[in-house]
């Protein structure tokens, strides 16, 4: 069932992939071998794409979640048209290329999402599969469907086997995604050997009960039985769907077929030459595609862009039919945010009273809503806590695609995926809300947010000891250095209201990379703009003087985060009546102060005066950011239950302990030099 030029076209991705891995000495070629048959069949008979054309709106998205196999994925990048030379394939891991060992987002043309920590993929598929739902809730009218596609992804074992995928997979099952499909590459072979060794599950059943419209494909190289599965797939619209496809890793190899080895090493030399005599492929030249494969794979390309072409005419009429809706889904798409959203942005005061930063923070989101509709997102079963729930809106389901709070469930792990899933997408400035502790759970998709520079939020709460009874499974120690140290990452500890408002101003502003929120459960008074001007704008700049020394002349800067900011005041002014001048700093975001001009933070922390920085965490890094000089009152262990103001006073977060330690700092720094 499958045509002489079905079967030469993947041969020539098989083959493309195995001499990229052969040349490079270093990847996978056993995924690509196998799999080829169903990524051909999907890529030439139903993907919906245009390779001039890569970030068109309405094209299909495809995710390899297994990114180990991204010799495949360059290979169809290749021959469908798309910016990657041959010479990029020939350069295959190496240096300077746009063919890394694993799939990257923003680096190579036609990558939808960074992938190759098992099971993340499938999380963004469901995140993009959202993303479409919602768009096409809220601009489709009709006989005007401007928002109209699919996401793929292709998966194998190990994605299953991780924790990250099943999460992922109940909340698509529940919220009934019937534009997701996922194809499932059948192998039964994992690094160690065959899967019975640790995975014996009937994925497919559990797929099943997860809600999932569920098939399997007995011989994973017959094109069309492939092909009558993703058609019933496609035909399912209230279920997301799963297809088994029974594959062989390293097909065609004589000696590596359904063996390990052909995972995650090259084939050798004389492996590759028996695979292409076993499969009647010509031995020379390597990276070997015949014109008539060309040919073929231009042919879907020219359908995609005709796809394009009529999907752009659409959007014409669309325009003229509705030009606000239109005009707003391109700015959304464009990842630019509305003229004036700043507008509704609430400045707190002192006589309204103190404030929990994660309260103020749900002020501020709810006061800024209505003028951004691509703020979406939700919780992980914490709303009530996190207060991130948008209170004009419903909640995006099975029934209502137009709601905006997503409901994740207890599912952490899934919830920065999807996050990042919808921010791959476009149109959107998704967030995820948790308690800080168990940022624990989302440091994969975190990281891979920074690497692929994703415009995405996530609102932390219970950010310290001070959250109180609870006890030190619950409050943060090492979070906000663990996170702190990922590259490309802003995490804004804000020390009131405003300076929330602050935080998530830069928040909707820094579009290349994820921006982490840390909120307080503990009320904190509020720093007015009138008694303290700085505090409007110095979050964007990651730190600023709150206060200064009387006379202008401090023999000591005391640098605080967050709750501590409140505590380095008191201790100022303790300080002040023992004739020891102290210039406090508010330093909510570490990140952003390091990139400020050496002249700016030098006039904020001035080079000779001693430096105490306080704040309710782990020592570790503090040195690395300010200097050598820097004396850090912290908490290099777990914390305790008890009420917060209990525990804090106990671990030493109080005037007196602060104080002393600023004394000791002058008194062995000297006499100040300016």
């Amino acid at each position: 069932m499958t045509t002489p030029l079905d079967a030469l076209s993947i041969n020539a991705l098989r083959f493309l992939a195995v001499d990229m891995v052969q040349k490079a000495n270093s990847g996978h070629p056993g995924m690509p071998m196998g799999a080829a048959p169903m990524a051909y069949t999907l890529w030439d008979r139903y993907l919906r794409f245009d390779p001039k054309h890569p970030k068109w709106p309405d094209r299909d998205r495809f995710v390899l979640s297994g990114g180990h196999g991204c010799a495949l994925l360059y290979a169809l990048l290749h021959v469908t048209g798309y910016d990657l030379s041959m010479s990029e394939l020939e350069s295959f891991r190496q240096w300077g290329s746009r063919t890394p060992g694993h799939p990257e987002y923003g680096l190579t043309s036609g990558v939808e999402a960074t992938t190759g920590p098992l099971g993340q993929g499938i999380g963004n598929a469901v995140g993009m599969a959202i993303a479409e739902a919602s768009l096409s809730a809220h601009y489709n009218r009709p006989g005007h469907e401007i928002v109209d596609h699919y996401t793929y992804a292709m998966c194998g074992d190990g994605d299953l086997m991780e924790g990250v995928s099943a999460e992922a997979a109940s909340l698509a099952g529940h919220l009934g995604l019937g534009k997701l499909i996922v194809l499932y590459d059948d192998n039964h072979i994992s690094i160690e050997g065959s899967t019975d060794l640790a995975f014996t599950e009937d994925a497919v059943a559990r797929f099943a009960a997860y809600g999932w419209h569920v098939q399997r494909v007995s011989d994973g190289t017959d094109v069309e039985e492939i092909a009558a599965a993703i058609a019933g797939a496609r035909a399912v619209a209230d279920q997301p769907s799963l297809i088994a496809v029974r594959t062989h890793i390293g097909y065609g190899s004589p000696n590596k077929q359904d063996t390990a080895s052909a995972h995650g090493e090259p084939l050798g030399t004389d492996e590759v030459r028996l695979a292409k005599e076993r499969l009647g492929w010509p031995l020379e030249p390597a990276f070997h595609v015949p014109e008539e494969v060309r040919q073929r794979f231009g042919e879907a390309a020219s359908r995609g862009a005709g796809m394009r072409a009529a999907w752009h005419e659409r959007f014409e009429a669309y325009r003229q039919a509705f030009p606000a809706e239109a005009a707003e889904f391109e700015r959304r798409m464009r990842g630019r945010l509305p003229d004036g959203w700043e507008t509704d942005l609430p400045v707190f005061r002192a006589e309204d009273g103190s404030l929990a930063t994660r309260d103020a923070g749900g002020k501020v989101m709810n006061a800024i809503a209505a003028r951004l509709p691509e703020l979406m997102g939700g919780s992980a079963d914490l709303a009530p806590s996190t207060k991130t729930l948008l209170n004009d809106y419903e909640g995006f389901s099975s029934g209502n695609r137009a709601g905006r709070n997503l409901h994740f469930g207890v599912r952490e792990h899934a919830m920065g995926a999807v996050v990042n899933g919808m921010a791959y997408h476009g149109g959107f400035v998704p967030y995820g809300s948790t308690f800080l502790t168990f940022s624990d759970y989302m440091r994969p998709p975190i990281r891979l947010a920074a690497l692929s520079h994703l415009h995405a939020v996530h609102v932390f709460t219970h950010d310290s000891v001070g959250l109180g009874e609870d006890g030190p499974t619950h409050q943060a120690v090492e979070h906000l250095a663990a996170l702190r140290v990922i590259p490309n990452v802003l995490v804004i500890r804000p020390a009131d209201a405003n300076e929330t408002a602050g935080a998530w101003r830069v928040a909707l502003t820094e579009t290349s990379r994820p921006t982490l929120l840390a909120l307080s459960r503990q009320k904190l008074p509020v720093l007015d703009p009138t008694e303290y001007p700085g505090v409007t704008e110095g979050v964007a700049r990651g730190a600023y003087v709150l206060v200064d020394a009387d006379d202008g002349q401090p023999h000591a800067a005391l640098l605080a985060t967050g709750s501590e900011v409140q505590l380095a005041l008191a201790v100022r002014e303790q300080l002040a009546h023992e004739g020891v001048h102290v210039r406090v700093v508010s330093m909510p975001c570490i990140e952003l102060f390091a990139e400020q001009p050496e002249s700016y933070r030098e006039s904020v922390v001035p080079p000779g005066v001693p430096v105490v920085a306080v704040e309710a965490g782990v020592t570790l890094g503090w040195t690395t950011y300010l200097g050598g000089g820097v004396a850090a009152v912290g908490l290099d262990r777990f914390g305790a239950s008890a009420p917060g103001e209990v525990a804090m006073a106990k671990l030493g977060f109080t005037v007196e302990a602060v104080a002393g330690r600023v004394r000791r700092a002058v008194d062995d720094a000297g006499p100040v030099m300016w």
